[in-house]
């Protein structure tokens, strides 16, 4: 698998020295089939807190792509999700060297049960019904959603509300971006469902489906970078989805996280990072779904 990471252990130098070395998995996007994460879960006053994660690619194809990761390397502090991984472990005491990256499947991240990370930063949106296993963060970034086809296709051009009932869509499975297609787009034909976005990517180049939806820097890079002759149509409004830092169900790490963020957010960091590396995707149109 390109890019995949080793397990990790704790050793008797980590502020968590006690566990059982080889006893979980260090870690770190819509997951392919792995994802990213940091330490086990033990309760942890502010001033000394356990770690955070991110997804990691999965599958064998997968990739941490830009905007969220360069160099195809989390641990390097470069990308939006990486950098804001580090600002927050900043905030909370830890130095890079001790922030730790590991992988956790997509759809087991957001499963009820125990956790084999703090926290996990993983492009993940707070959903209501996601929050009945598992604790969010307050919003890291505010999603939208975007539509990515072929040039040339009838999508790409005539894309009005209408319009748009009548095309064939697919998806990831348990995605954000599949339940808006159902939801607001409501096509006529039940969209695709697919295991992991590769293959929803190898179904849109292979003309199984007309279009995909996905989040807008997701989107940017898709057809920018990964799909020959493939185009971002547009974005579609924002309906209030946001990212969030996900933990066990109860974690109390959540309440220091959150005002880790908040001061990111009013010391700027969080909108300096947002320029550095998602300023492209402030300006891309929107359209109706």
């Amino acid at each position: 698998m390109r890019g995949r990471l080793r397990p990790g252990r704790l050793t008797s130098h980590s502020p968590f020295g006690g566990i059982a070395p080889g006893s979980y998995q260090w870690g770190f996007h819509r997951c392919d089939g792995y994802c990213p994460c940091w330490l086990p879960w033990r309760p942890q006053p502010c001033s000394r807190p356990a770690a955070a994660a991110q997804r990691a690619a999965g599958a064998a194809r997968g990739a941490h792509h830009p905007p969220w990761f360069e160099g195809n390397d989390p641990s390097n502090g470069k990308g939006y999700e990486s950098a804001v991984a580090y600002a927050i472990a900043r905030q909370l005491g830890f130095t890079n060297s001790q922030v730790h990256w590991a992988y956790e499947p997509f759809n087991a991240s957001y499963s009820p049960g125990p956790k084999k990370f703090d926290f996990d930063i993983n492009e993940i949106s707070y959903t209501p019904q996601r929050a009945t296993a598992v604790t969010f963060s307050d919003s890291y970034y505010d999603v939208q959603q975007a539509l990515v086809a072929l040039k040339n296709t009838p999508i790409a051009t005539s894309h009005t509300p209408a319009d748009l009932k009548s095309d064939i869509f697919g998806d990831q499975v348990g995605t954000t971006s599949l339940a808006y297609i159902n939801s607001e787009i409501q096509p006529t034909t039940r969209p695709k469902v697919f295991q992991t976005l590769n293959d929803v990517k190898e179904a849109l180049q292979t003309h199984q489906i007309a279009a995909l939806v996905t989040d807008t820097p997701t989107a940017q890079y898709i057809s920018s970078s990964e799909i020959k002759g493939s185009v971002m149509v547009g974005q579609f409004p924002s309906t209030g989805e946001h990212y969030g830092l996900l933990f066990s169900l109860g974690n109390p790490l959540v309440t220091c996280v959150n005002k880790a963020i908040t001061t990111l957010k009013s010391n700027g960091t969080l909108a300096a990072l947002q320029k550095k590396y998602l300023k492209i995707y402030l300006s891309v149109p929107v359209i109706k779904p």
